[in-house]
Order: C-alpha cells, then structure tokens, then sequence
C-alpha cells in the first residue's frame, strides 16, 4: 500500500522560519539570508519524509506566512493597493499579510480568518471587477525543482480553483462564476508546466467541497474542472478534501477525470458510509485520510486497519494519507526532553506520525496483520488504563440542571444596574486584555523556568509591570483598565498550568498565522481548579486605580479548542468540566472585588461543525451552555465581558447573544466593520465592542481612521451600546506602536462623544 501526506509543518522544528522572518522585518537579515532559512527547512522536510519511506512527498506546501495568499500571488489575484507600492515581490507578499506603514504610503492588510475548523488562519484574497486572474507565478515549480534537484520526486500541493474562488472577497458586482473562465485557463497553465517539469502527481487541495454546497456550488465546481482536466496531458491529478465528508457532491467528484481522489475518514462523518453506498471509480485511486493530522494521540491500528480492509472491497487501488496536512500539529517528539515517557509514548506529532504511516503500510501488507510485533505494541498500548480520573468532578457535572445555566435578572434589567454602578461616559474606551510583552518580562519567565530567578523575585517584576501597565492606561485615559498578563506565558497555556488534568509539551509549536506560533496543552484527564489562577495579579492591579479593572479569564469552549483534547471522552464532557474550574474563578474575582470580569471565548466559532446540519447537536447545544454556567452565579451588578475574533459571525450571531454576557468586544477592522450590519439586523441586545484597528499589523492607526470606524458604528449601533477598543490583545505588539495606537483611540473616542453630546 503506497502512501502518502498532504503536508507537512513548515515552521521548522525550532521555529526557525518564525524567528527568520522576524529578523528580516526588523531589517536584521537580508531577502538572501531569509531565502537560505527557509530552504534549509525545506530540504530538511523533504529528507525527513524520503527517509521515512514516503511514497508520494508533497513540495509547495512551505510558505512564508500563508498557502492562501501565495495562491492569491500566484494566480496575480493582488490588490493594486500592494503593488502600487513599489516594493519588492517578497516585500508587496508581506505588505498584503502584515499592512504597511511608511514612506512609500499606509494601507492595511487583508482580511484574516480561521481556516475552516481549525485554529490556522488564511489571508482571505480579494478579487475586484477588474482583477486579471492568469498564472503570474513560479512558487510551486521553483519549489518541485528545487526538490527535485536535491533528489526528491514530490506532488506539487495547490489549492483548488474551486475553494480559491469560494474563500475570496469580492469587492465588485461580479462573483466567482464570473471568473470561472479565467481560473481554469490559469490552473490549465499549471498542469502545463508542471507536466514540462515531470511531475507524476499534483494535488488540488479542495477542503470546500465538504461544506454545505447549493446547485450552484456544484455547477461552479463542475464547471471548473471540466475545463482543466481535458489540459492535464501525462500528469495525474488528485483532488483532495479534508475537514469532512464531501456528501453534497461526491458523485459529480467521482465523475470527473481526476486520477485520484483524497477522503477525510476521521471527520468525515459519512465518508464510509459515502463509499459503501456508491461504490468508488476503479479507475481512480483513493487517498484514504485515515491517521488523524489534527490531534496529537497514537494512532489505533486495529480502527485504522478496520476502515482500510473494508475501503478494499470497494477501491482498485488506495494510497494510505492523513485526514489533512500535518501543518495543525507539532514537528518532532525529539525535542521533549522533559515529558515522564508514560505520557509521550502515547503521542504522535508530524515525524512520528510519519513512522505511524510506514508501520500501518507494512501492516496493512502483512499476510496476517495482528501478528506483527508493531501491531502488537500499538495495541497494548490502547488497551492501557490512563490516570487522571476525578470522580467528583464527572459528579458534578452529571448533576447540573437547565437552571444551573440561567443568570438572573434577566439582560436588561442586569443593564440598568451596571450602567448605575460604573457611570461610565459614552463610547467607553478599553483593550481586549494583554499588552506588550517586552523582552525583559519573556527573559525573567524564562529564567524563573531554568531556575535562575526566585518566584519572589519574578513575581516582583509582575507587579512592577503591572504597575507600569495601569499608569500608562491611566495616562492614555482610558475608561475600564486591564492588568496587561504580564504573568502569562499564552492565554490557554497558562490556564492549563493552573487546572488538574492537563499535561504541558516543552517545544510543541503550531502555526496560528504568519510568525504566530502556539503551543496547546494537552487535556490528559479530567479537569479541576488546582488554585486560583488570576485573583492576586488583577486584585493588585485593582488596588493601583480608582478605575475599574477587568478580571481576565479565558472561556472554557476557547481553552478546549486551543488544546489537544482527549478522544476518550466527549469534547461536551471536557467543555463543561473546564467550565466548573472557570465559574469557581469568577466567583473568586466577584468576592475580592473585581467588578468586570471577562471571559474571552476568541475560539468559539473555530469548532463551529462545517455543515449547519450537525451545528446544534454537536456543538451549540453545549458550547452556549458551557459558557453560561461560566458566569450563571455572579451577582446582577457584575457586569460580564467576552471577546470573539478572526471567524465569521454573522451565521451564529443569535446563538452569540444567546450567551447573556452584557459586553461583548469581536475583531472587525480586518474585515472593515461587515459585521454591523449583522448585529443591525438581528437586534444584538449585547453591548458591543468593535474593534476599530487591527493589532496583528505593525501600522498605527491615526485619530482620524479611528474615528471613521466610530462613525460606522454608530450608524447602526445605538451610541448607548458601543464600546471602543482595540481587536485583539496587544502582547504580539512593540511599546512604540502601543502607546500612540491606544492615545489615537482614546482621543477618537473623546472627540465623538463630544459631538454627540
């Protein structure tokens, strides 16, 4: 049995591509010394996968920040706001990731969302009325070339026409129909060059066939392919899905003249059950995604090979796959030094995942499989009893009520309340939470780690800086002050050291986005407060001012979805467990005084299911809940913040002020504020934050930009219920753009209130 990826984390396993390119941006290393970074990664994944016994490597699945926006620069789908510039190719790439501020001009960056369900994020391209869609770039050729000549045959990895035109922004009156003719010659030009340059297979990444498609997504799907297919001469072509089940259009797939066809077997719902009803085409070969690319857990051999036996009976020929690139989990077991051996044998990141593939291919082959030695093992190792069980804690959470996820008073009663208490002015100014973390506060962490600084001495520093954070804010003039999280290492990182259950990696980095990396904890039993995790930091914060100070927290859906969550028990299960640790912490904040608290939900809409169908049973149904009992218990009086970013809203936003929180901030300027016109038409009764200038670009926003994004907000939001703040936490951020981003606010915010007073 052949067998193959469909990528592979380009990160480096070190993350040396992230601190490369940070290195470029401060203008610390040349395009030459980026380049050689970036290679060097590459040709390091490319021996690592032909060493593992990989059949067929994928090359173009590198990026410097992201596969979407490369694809957008590969097809000329670039804004003329970019090029206009001036600059560079690689500088205009950057400038369309990042925003640009300086003497060549001041734009902004393309609009950021969530990959699909995942915590990834694309650059979301924009195609206006008069953008040319044609091949304009080299990337994935110079890039199978450039494998080629160090020995390794590869499957180019692009993404499909049909999701490239689906995830676009159209900024005209013409749509992706519109463009059907000029995509296909576009992605007929590649098979051309890439048949010239002897490539065997090319694989079309086309995870939007397995959301919801109407007639009309199909016909363009369709329509699509049946003009590039006739043009792929001697290369064949794979059209890859993942993240689901394609059964709105597997027919219309398996009609088509692909050569080979990849299903998702882990999320796909009904992708057995697809196969079982129609068959597969026997002249067409069947990339069964059967070993998980999104969790971290050993695979079960015996499921695996259950699911590949009975895939037999239907498919001539099967290339054994992951569900979906690697790129969603850690490089390399190597580098955890520190993890008990009782934990890590139970893990799989990518180049472990990469032995798992050979083994189960030389099981699979094997005359009498569960007779192997590998086979064997793996399956001692899932018969094993994991600790970690809380049996008070499963109590608990059997015993809860429908009451027990109610607040009352009701919201506008509640909102009466608290306008009273605080008196705050029109348009209240605040910041999503974190700010800055500078140098000395990530050395002081790090050396509190190793053992070189004292916890007093480390925990001197917090306070110093906390101190400093709140003068700032109180210069600035700004209204509801936050203590910066000086103290914290990531904002589901830091609650997983403080919570029972959970198990921390030591260099397991994931790609978020761009130079963004994460590192997940992971849910190894059941969860608990071990102590209170923000009470002595925000209630000293709260003795420094006379203004009120917003308690911090993370909501229990966005802790499970910034995790690696168990697979042994429901993520219902695990939500509501962390929900109890969370609840016990803002009943903490509300009796040592803290009068806001806020509980950021960023993830909630990540693990949203892709099919509306499975939206309420597998998800809503708990994930509201979950953060109502969060907060059921405070006392009418407290008033309740949560923060929502980078997803779209708009389909979810009855369920969103179906949480009852009395505030909530989302990120919107990437997406220039679309979503008031959303919370306009469904009435949001929540208070209501925008965010009027986006954090993740190294711009500084002027008063006067700021103030135009006030004006749109109160054009469909009553002025009562707007908040202005920032889109995100400012910890990704430098004190230099920091302080002049947050006065321009403050003084847009000033000014606007004036005039309407």
């Amino acid at each position: 049995m052949k067998t193959t990826i469909i990528g592979y984390p380009r990160i480096g396993n070190l993350r040396e591509l992230k601190f490369a390119s940070e290195k470029y941006f401060r203008g610390e290393i040349t395009v030459a010394e980026l380049e050689a970074a970036a290679k060097e990664i590459r040709l390091f994944n490319l021996n690592l996968q032909k060493d593992s016994g990989l059949d067929l490597i994928p090359s173009n699945d590198f990026s410097f920040y992201d596969g979407v926006l490369d694809t957008a620069f590969l097809l000329n789908a670039v804004p003329e706001r970019y090029t206009a510039l001036g600059l560079s190719k690689l500088d205009t790439y950057f400038t369309a990731a990042r925003g640009y501020q300086g003497e060549k001009g001041d734009v902004k960056a393309l609009a950021m969302k969530k990959w699909y369900n995942t915590n990834y994020h694309y650059m979301v391209p924009e195609i206006d009325d008069d953008t040319e869609i044609s091949l304009a770039g080299t990337k994935p050729f110079d890039l199978f070339t450039e494998a080629k000549e160090n020995g390794v045959k590869t499957k180019p990895v692009i993404i499909g026409t049909y999701t490239f035109l689906k995830l676009a922004r159209y900024k005209g009156s013409k749509t992706a129909a519109d463009f059907v003719e000029q995509t296909a010659a576009a992605y007929s030009a590649i098979l051309a060059k890439l048949n010239a340059l002897g490539a065997e297979w090319v694989q079309f990444d086309e995870p939007s066939l397995v959301k919801d498609m109407t007639a009309e997504d199909i016909q363009l799907f369709t329509a699509l392919y049946e003009k590039i297919l006739p043009n792929k001469g001697g290369v064949r072509v794979l059209a890859q899905t993942y993240f689901g089940d394609v059964r709105d259009c597997y027919k219309e797939l398996c009609s088509l003249d692909f050569d080979g066809i990849g299903l998702d077997f882990i999320e796909g719902k009904q992708s057995l059950a697809l196969v079982r009803a129609n068959g597969f085409p026997k002249d067409k070969t069947l990339f069964a995604g059967v070993v998980n690319g999104k969790n971290i857990w050993r695979n079960h051999y015996a499921s695996t090979l259950e699911i590949l036996d009975e895939l037999k009976q239907y498919a001539g020929s099967i290339v054994l796959n992951t569900s979906c690139s690697l790129l969603h989990v850690p490089c390399t077991l190597r580098n955890e030094t520190k993890l008990a051996e009782s934990y890590i044998k139970h893990f799989a990141y990518a180049e472990e995942k990469l032995a798992e593939i050979a083994e189960l291919s030389a099981i699979a082959d094997a005359a009498d499989p569960a007779e192997t030695d590998a086979f064997r093992r793996n399956a001692a190792l899932h018969s094993e009893q994991r600790s970690g069980r809380n049996d008070a804690v499963r109590a608990k959470v059997a015993a809860l009520t429908d009451a027990d996820f109610v607040r009352l008073p009701a919201f506008a009663e509640r909102e009466k309340i608290q306008k009273a208490r605080f008196d705050l002015p029109l348009f209240p100014t605040t910041t999503i939470g974190s700010f800055p973390q500078t140098a000395d506060v990530k050395s002081a962490r790090t050396a509190r780690r190793k053992g070189e600084l004292s916890v007093p001495d480390y925990e001197k520093l917090i306070e110093k800086k906390i101190a400093e954070c709140v003068r700032l804010q109180e210069e600035i003039g700004l209204d509801v002050l936050v203590h910066g999280e000086f103290e914290r290492n990531d904002m589901v990182e830091y609650f997983g050291e403080c919570l029972d259950g959970y198990i921390f990696t030591e260099k397991a980095w994931v790609q978020s986005y761009g130079t963004r990396c994460v590192k997940p904890p992971v849910v190894w039993g059941d969860i608990s407060r071990a102590k209170p995790m923000t009470v002595r930091w925000s209630v000293y914060a709260q003795s420094l001012t006379d203004k009120p100070m917003k308690g911090m927290l993370t909501g229990p859906v966005t802790i499970l979805n910034w995790s690696f969550p168990r697979e042994d028990i429901s993520l219902k299960e695990s939500a509501l467990q962390i929900a109890l640790a969370i609840r016990e912490e803002v009943l903490d904040l509300e009796a040592n005084g803290i009068k806001i608290i806020q509980v950021d939900e960023a993830a909630l809409r990540e693990k949203l299911p892709l099919r509306k169908s499975d939206w309420r049973e597998d998800y809503l149904d708990w994930a509201i809940p979950a953060f109502r009992y969060v907060h059921s218990g405070v006392k009418p009086e407290t008033q309740i913040h949560t923060h929502m970013c980078y997803s779209e809203f708009a389909d979810i936003i009855r369920d969103i002020d179906d949480m009852d929180a009395d505030v909530i901030t989302f990120e919107a300027s990437r997406s220039d504020l679309t979503i008031l016109d959303v919370l306009k038409e469904n009435n949001f009764r929540t208070e209501v934050g925008p965010g009027v200038y986006d954090i993740h670009s190294p711009r500084v926003p002027s008063k006067e930009e700021i103030k135009a994004a006030i004006g749109k907000m109160k054009e469909r939001i009553p002025a009562e219920k707007l908040w202005v703040n920032p889109d995100c936490g400012l910890k990704t951020r430098g004190t230099e753009e920091t302080v002049p981003s947050l006065k321009n606010l403050v003084n847009a915010a000033i000014e606007v209130r004036n005039e309407n007073s």
